[in-house]
């Protein structure tokens, strides 16, 4: 049984017949007559007389009418109640998120908690592909993601960005300048995971490159970071002949501990992260987080 089969048996009632309770519920005659006559299967009972004059009640249908007035009532009234707590910051918000993320969003949680404490925020943790396609489906409420392009049918909300940073072997003679530019790295063979990996980060690195005019090598993939880290510290020995290789990252927390490598900010590029959400009002919930990841940004700052 449905709700909707509920409320076009009190339309019927209501308006007598069925083509004006269609009339009533802006929905064709055929699709009323249906639903009523399922119910009618559903529940064993006949609700309605049907002559060719006149739609009355049947005994049945008149025991049955209060009651299905007050389900509906009742489901009106959790409707209603779910809204004033959404309103009040309570209810659940359904983010999706990766760990790389961690060092920002939990402490936005603890934000949340002190100045919302009716909301509850459920993590989800998937691969950016899967946390979009969530989103899209409404599995998820928001979801954070690498990068301020936009998505299709989805709207992007910048949230925060992270800076860049270079890792190449430490006993290069660029490890002795305090930051370093595009410029500084030409010729230096860079690992960068492969496009369909991180299609953000690698359009974010190729973009600053091709913008200041770079001619970059192309070296070996970057797999994970403590693997690409390992292999860049075993350039330490031909670094002097200039053909060691480095990587960038987004600054997330503390920088890996690694030996034999050199960490240098690098100038005039910055990762956004987003806030991806569905087109519409925020809702309260949403406002609420991006409150809470306004104040950590601040305090990062």
């Amino acid at each position: 049984m449905e709700l909707r089969q509920l409320e076009y048996f009190v339309a019927v009632a209501d308006e007598g017949g069925f083509g004006r309770a269609a009339v009533r519920l802006h929905v064709v005659q055929a699709s009323v007559s249906q639903q009523v006559a399922r119910l009618e299967r559903e529940l064993g009972l006949r609700l309605f007389d049907r002559t060719t004059r006149r739609v009355g009640l049947t005994a049945a249908g008149e025991r049955l009418l209060p009651e299905a007035r007050a389900a509906l009532a009742a489901a009106a009234r959790v409707g209603h109640v779910a809204a004033e707590m959404l309103a009040a910051g309570e209810g659940i918000l359904r983010l999706g998120t990766t760990r790389a993320f961690a060092e920002r969003v939990y402490p936005a949680l603890d934000v949340l908690a002190e100045h919302v404490p009716g909301l509850r925020v459920r993590l989800v943790q998937e691969a950016r592909e899967r946390r979009i396609g969530a989103l899209r489906s409404g599995e998820l409420d928001a979801a954070l993601v690498r990068g301020g392009g936009p998505l299709p049918g989805l709207e992007m909300l910048t949230v925060w960005d992270d800076p860049l940073i270079v890792a190449l072997p430490a006993n290069h003679p660029l490890a002795a300048m305090p930051r370093l530019e595009p410029a500084d790295l030409a010729g230096l063979p860079l690992r960068l995971a492969p496009r369909e990996r991180n299609p953000a980060f690698h359009d974010l690195v190729t973009g600053l490159l091709r913008t200041s005019g770079i001619d970059m090598p192309a070296g070996p993939h970057f797999t994970t970071l403590q693997e690409t880290l390992a292999a860049i510290a075993t350039d330490s020995d031909c670094s002097m002949r200039g053909a060691a290789s480095w990587t960038v990252f987004d600054l997330v927390g503390d920088l890996p501990p690694a030996r034999r490598i050199a960490f240098r900010a690098l100038l005039g590029a910055r990762s956004p992260v987003s806030l991806a959400v569905r087109p519409g009002p925020l809702s309260p919930a949403i406002r609420h987080l991006l409150n809470a990841l306004g104040a950590t940004r601040a305090r990062a700052q």
